[in-house]
């Protein structure tokens, strides 16, 4: 009977060693490609603590940064957060996953002014996530003088006294409207005639910056910017009066989005984050930390009035502005007169 008993615990234990390793649990992740300075951490922990979906964030400064990165990466990331125009691009080249709305019911508290628009006429492939627009910023304790456009940043008066984006077709837009061009009008003639005006702008900047253009001027370091709203909003928020934000002739709206490129390993997680983001209650945080215009209807109402009457964030008379569309290999054209300029 002993025998027996030990023959069968070892056989028993010879089977159980044969048997084929459990795979532990694989963790629950999710990989964001965003701007810098434009996720609250506080919404990556919320998600994270309520879906135990763990968020990994890289950033990026400029839509071209991030296609670059993308093309190299093939399908790390989940989610990306790319502008209108960079939207369309993508969408030319297949390179984003169809969104399941039925998986985004928060999607119904986006306003109808921020749905179908000219980059994604059917909705398929993006969610807002912040509108702004590009403008001027003003220290008025500095400059005494009225400023309307961009040809008055540049008159030459304030030279080493300015920041701007770094962003080779925000420069470009910005000298095509001083010729009366609108924003896409962009063709190797019109770079021609930009090139000059160019030639004069660039020796007058003092600072380039598009991750966080509002520091040099709260610090003094400048006394007039060409900034996202956003950033002009915060000055205005924390400084008051002195700082003034003037849209510019010819300003143009951007719309950052939140889209799943093609071949995502996580796009489960990334409807869930869409979703959890299109939250009233979610959004409004992101619009407390980043002041944009908010596409989110609902969460605008939980918005204090404050907020809600800072001219960056929300310009009066609500103007309807022309956003950018994607102008194919001309950009690389763009790329280049800047850059040479830049490094003359």
């Amino acid at each position: 009977m002993k025998t027996t008993r030990h023959t069968f615990l070892l056989t028993l234990a010879i089977a159980v060693l044969a048997l084929p390793a459990m795979a532990a649990p694989k963790k629950k992740v999710l990989n964001l490609f965003c701007w810098s300075e434009y996720v609250p951490d506080s919404v990556i922990k919320g998600f994270t603590k309520e879906t135990g979906i763990k968020v990994n964030v890289e950033n990026y400064a400029s839509n071209e940064e991030m296609l670059s990165k993308l093309l190299v990466a093939g399908s790390k990331y989940d989610l990306i957060q790319p502008s209108e125009y960079t939207i369309e691009a993508l969408a030319k080249a297949n390179k984003l996953e169809t969104l399941d709305l039925s998986r985004i019911p928060n999607f119904k508290n986006i306003g109808a002014p921020f749905k179908s628009l000219p980059h994604d006429p059917d909705n398929k492939f993006s969610v807002p996530w912040m509108t702004g627009s590009v403008g001027i910023v003003i220290n008025t304790r500095k400059v005494k003088d009225e400023i309307k456009g961009y040809a008055d940043v540049f008159s030459g008066k304030y030279k080493n006294r300015i920041v701007v984006l770094d962003d080779n077709r925000e420069m470009v837009s910005w000298a095509l409207a001083t010729l009366g061009l609108g924003v896409n009008d962009i063709t190797s003639e019109n770079l021609a005639k930009v090139k000059p005006i160019l030639q004069g702008w660039i020796p007058q900047i003092k600072v380039y910056n598009s991750d966080s253009p509002k520091t040099p001027l709260a610090n003094g370091d400048v006394d007039l910017g060409i900034v996202w709203s956003g950033e002009a909003a915060i000055l205005i928020k924390e400084h008051g009066e002195k700082f003034k934000y003037v849209l510019p002739e010819n300003a143009h709206m951007f719309i950052d989005s939140l889209a799943i490129p093609k071949g995502a390993p996580n796009a489960d997680a990334a409807h869930q984050f869409i979703d959890y983001i299109l939250r009233p209650e979610v959004s409004k945080i992101i619009s407390e930390n980043f002041p944009y215009t908010n596409p989110n209807m609902e969460a605008r109402k939980l918005l204090p009035e404050a907020q809600l009457k800072n001219t960056a964030s929300y310009p009066a008379g609500d103007p309807k502005l022309d956003t950018f569309k994607d102008i194919g290999k001309v950009t690389k054209e763009i790329d280049k007169l800047v850059t040479d300029l830049k490094n003359k």
